[in-house]
């Protein structure tokens, strides 16, 4: 292990980019961050405009280990974060197109008409399955068909998939796309009983419950400000499109930037782009594309439309998180999220927000619909669920072309393939959410990861 300040390149500015560069700059070494578009922070991205607070991506953070909890702190957000609302606490699925709160508790799923009869003496039964060791890699809908039977498949699973991935659980990976499943069922067979004991051990250890969901009054792109803040300001390169990465001790790279080309050294460095970026850059004199094989990665389209109403004009209570719609409501929503009751200040007074996502695998067409051709599509589903009377008062709509990244059942060949550059060119390493999850709280997890194994080098 090499001893010493580093100079450290960090290609690629979201979160995971800017969280490796934070903490190697924090250590002492000397970090340069490079992002070819013209702003930092990826998905993150936050618009305060007439009193509304538009989340154009992900909607919250969460905090779920220790290390993030320090991280926020050392940046000074610790005391600036909020919480997400009690009045959030109900999550809502959509059958026979109604909204059905998702029982918390056997009481609840009794009472309840999201399952039949059948189904939920099912989910009881799960209780009793015993622990399995599999060879090979179900997909999640066989994961959880297996425990749970089909209409749980149907009505909880694929919503929830669509609503996370915006992908389709027939194609998903268990071992990629949620590893704990398969730790639960091969340490305790049932999945109900795995997620009592793990309660149990939280518990007895002094920690609390579920994970915290938080954001910041301004939101999520504060996280993105505040860590750019903290570096030097020659640190950061925007408009920097990588042209060579020449492997060696050092390192040697050139970019161009504003029609200008400049070169530069480095003992480390690290790759946090999405998969097409990944594919196409060249490494070596030869200019080889080591990881070529990433541009097979799904990345379906997703649209975000934030929709602002007068309160009196939406029935509904918005007593929730939000609601999810299973495929076969045949609806053109994947979700709604209830911004406005979610976190204080997304909306004036008076008013309330939604955060409509459409498109994904399951109708990558209505993702890519012009905005105002999106509002009419999506308007009548939300009179008859959220009995909506009129008009918004303030849209925002934003496209993602290439959301988010499936982790389907044949995507060990790509994590192989990263592994393998980083094998084959000591000093690159490779991370964020093509390789480390897709969510928010594992891409700052990979960042730091990230900056832990550079500074080692």
């Amino acid at each position: 292990m090499a001893s010493g300040p580093k100079r450290v390149a960090v290609i690629g500015g979201g979160l995971t980019g800017l969280t490796a560069a934070w903490r190697l700059h924090r250590r002492g070494h000397r970090v340069r961050l490079f992002e070819a578009g013209d702003r930092l922070g990826g998905a993150v991205r936050s618009e305060r405009r007439d009193g509304w607070l538009v989340e154009a991506g992900p909607n919250s953070l969460q905090i779920s280990s220790t290390d993030a909890t320090a991280m926020l702190d050392e940046l000074g957000l610790g005391t600036k974060k909020i919480a997400a609302s009690p009045a959030a606490k109900h999550r809502y699925l959509i059958r026979g197109g109604q909204l059905h709160a998702v029982p918390s508790s056997p009481p609840a799923l009794f009472a309840s008409r999201l399952f039949s009869l059948p189904a939920k003496l099912r989910l009881l039964a799960e209780i009793f399955a015993r622990r399995r060791e599999r060879e090979a890699d179900p997909s999640l809908a066989e994961f959880v068909r297996d425990h749970f039977g089909q209409e749980f498949v149907d009505y909880a699973l694929e919503p929830l998939v669509s609503g996370i991935f915006a992908g389709n659980p027939e194609k998903l990976s268990t071992r990629h796309s949620f590893p704990k499943l398969l730790e639960l069922e091969r340490a305790h067979g049932s999945l109900l009983r795995g997620q009592i004991a793990q309660a149990r051990k939280r518990r007895a250890s002094g920690g609390g419950g579920p994970p915290q969901l938080v954001s910041f009054p301004d939101g999520l792109q504060t996280l993105i400000l505040t860590l750019a803040d903290a570096l030097p300001a020659d640190s950061l390169v925007v408009g920097a499109k990588i042209e060579t990465l020449q492997p060696g001790s050092p390192w040697r790279f050139s970019w161009q930037s504003n029609g200008t080309a400049q070169s530069e050294e480095a003992d480390a460095v690290i790759l946090a782009l999405p998969a097409a970026a990944l594919a196409a850059l060249r490494v070596g004199a030869d200019g080889a594309q080591p990881l070529a094989a990433l541009g097979e990665i799904e990345y379906p389209p997703v649209a975000s439309l934030f929709l602002g109403f007068r309160r009196e004009d939406v029935a509904h209570p918005l007593d929730g998180f939000g609601l999810l719609v299973p495929g076969r409501e045949q609806r053109p929503l994947l979700g709604v999220i209830f911004s406005s009751t979610l976190f204080p200040g997304r909306a004036p007074d008076g008013h309330v927000a939604l955060t409509i996502m459409a498109g994904g695998t399951r109708q990558p067409q209505v993702a890519r619909l012009p905005a105002d051709e999106l509002l009419k599509v999506v308007l009548p589903d939300l009179r008859s669920l959220l009995d909506v009377h009129d008009e918004p008062v303030f849209v925002r709509h934003t496209a993602w072309p290439h959301a988010i990244p499936q982790y389907n059942l044949d995507y060990g060949r790509f994590l192989d393939a990263m592994a393998a550059a980083e094998k084959s060119f000591p000093g690159l390493l490779i991370g964020g959410h093509v390789r480390d999850g897709i969510s928010l709280s594992a891409c700052l997890a990979s960042g730091l990861r990230l900056a832990e194994q550079a500074a080692m080098i």
